[in-house]
């Protein structure tokens, strides 16, 4: 094989990791999914892949499919899971560059807001078809004939899933949300909790407020969504005053502002132990998502 058709086929990498993500939902079974579709391109014969007159599609054609049985065993484990399971939070902007620019904003999701939490955990309400559809045509802007072949149904049927799942975004407020208005919120929710006050914190919080924290077993964690104004507000306080020595960090995510829950400084090092980011609704929070499974904070390391 010439040296420059390696270079052309790693090149999709990234954006096959990026693809990947959105489908699974974490960069570890992201990565997973793309090395196996490398193993079986490289399976092939030099011949074979001589023959495929477009490698890029079809890497991405195989990256879907192995997505999508992914999916299944991935479901399967989440069900025996240890408390509540979260997709896992990147920086903005981490695939900058992976997924090509939208034809239409008001038909297709942001590349950004398609790595967002509150999209993700839509997501996972979604049938795996469902799911591979939206991410193909809405993020990546595969024709509907090419994600056909891949998911097994008529273009018209994968329509209709495409269709389904931009609606089940777009009723859970998932997507076009104000950045500014999040973001103020945001900072709002972060001095409220900060000094401590009460009122002030209830205030921003939603009626129907839901916060999942996510430990995969591995750390403390809350083991349910703690649901309503008061129970969440104090939950926030109480886990603050737990431990002192933690502090927030802003950081950025696809849903906007966000803060990484960080420990230590530069002395003695800074550990980061979890990401919290909000669904901001009608200028209030009506998610609190805490990631503290460290598994799923690897991609924010130390501080820069």
């Amino acid at each position: 094989m010439a040296v420059e058709e390696a270079v052309d086929v790693h090149a999709e990498r990234r954006r096959l990791v990026a693809l990947a993500y959105r489908v699974l939902g974490t960069t570890a079974e992201a990565e997973d999914a793309v090395q196996e579709t490398y193993v079986r391109w490289y399976r092939m014969g030099e011949a074979e892949r001589a023959a495929v007159a477009n490698p890029a599609g079809w890497l991405t054609t195989v990256a879907s499919r192995v997505c999508l049985d992914a999916l299944g065993s991935a479901r399967h484990r989440r069900e025996s899971y240890v408390g509540q399971w979260l997709p896992e939070p990147v920086p903005a902007q981490h695939f900058t560059g992976a997924a090509a620019e939208a034809a239409d904003p008001f038909e297709r999701v942001s590349l950004e807001e398609s790595v967002s939490t509150a999209v993700l955990v839509v997501m996972e309400a979604m049938t795996p078809a469902e799911r591979v559809a939206f991410v193909l045509h809405d993020v990546f802007a595969l024709p509907f004939g090419e994600i056909a072949t891949i998911v097994g149904r008529t273009p018209a049927a994968v329509r209709q899933l495409a269709s389904s799942a931009r609606r089940r975004v777009r009723e859970r407020g998932a997507v076009g949300v104000d950045r500014t208005v999040h973001d103020d919120v945001v900072r709002a929710f972060a001095h409220a909790a900060g000094t401590g006050d009460l009122a002030a914190l209830s205030a921003l919080l939603d009626p129907s407020v839901t916060l999942t924290s996510d430990g995969g077993g591995v750390v403390s964690a809350a083991r349910r969504p703690v649901l309503g104004v008061s129970n969440v507000a104090r939950f926030v306080l109480g886990t603050i005053a737990q431990d002192p020595a933690l502090r927030l960090e802003p950081a950025v995510t696809g849903d906007g502002l966000a803060f990484r829950v960080v420990r230590g400084d530069e002395a003695t090092g800074v550990e980061v132990r979890g990401v919290v980011n909000f669904g901001v609704v009608d200028g209030r929070v009506r998610d609190v998502w805490i990631q503290v499974n460290p598994a799923k904070l690897r991609t924010w390391g130390a501080r820069p």
